[in-house]
């Protein structure tokens, strides 16, 4: 399953586009290897505990924001606190942890896995998918796990990209 998605990968990690390019092909990985209607990734400082939106495949209801506070509860404690991929099957589920369970529904999704991006011990990120009713079964999650390379590696060019690093030799 990853083997096939390393070319790909790799060479959106060279266009100039970033993080852009990237992310978008990290997307395509999710998207292709577990199925997501709604992907969005973003950004943790846990010094901080403020998260940024960095990517969206649906700019227009979950925009690529500025920093926005973590609050405490269910989904922080076991994302960000115990590094674990969380997963709610049923809009009620989802409705218990996020305040935009209505849109998330209206955007035809009831059931969401995060998944924590860990690098030195702390979480740095977490890629979000989201699909109909009951969709991430166990095996869809283990997928998910498994994809935890490319999550890593995007959040690192996207965090480069902030930093104004990527590019900076060019002319």
């Amino acid at each position: 399953m990853t083997e096939r998605n390393w070319p790909g990968f790799l060479a959106a990690l060279a266009q100039p586009d970033q993080p852009e390019a990237t992310l978008s092909a990290l997307q395509t990985i999710f998207r292709r290897e577990v199925g997501a209607k709604l992907f969005t990734v973003m950004t943790f400082n846990a010094a901080t505990r403020l998260s940024r939106r960095v990517h969206s495949s649906h700019p227009v209801e979950y925009p690529v924001s500025g920093l926005k506070p973590t609050p405490a509860g269910v989904w922080s404690k076991t994302v960000l606190e115990d590094r674990r991929i969380f997963v709610a099957n049923s809009i009620a589920a989802i409705a218990e942890v996020f305040p935009d369970h209505e849109l998330i529904r209206a955007l035809g999704c009831e059931s969401v896995v995060n998944l924590p991006v860990v690098f030195s011990g702390a979480v740095i990120g977490a890629v979000n998918i989201l699909d109909v009713a009951g969709f991430y079964t166990e095996d869809r999650v283990g997928k998910v796990a498994l994809l935890a390379p490319f999550a890593t590696t995007a959040l690192f060019a996207a965090q480069l990209s902030t930093l104004g690093v990527a590019g900076s030799d060019r002319q």
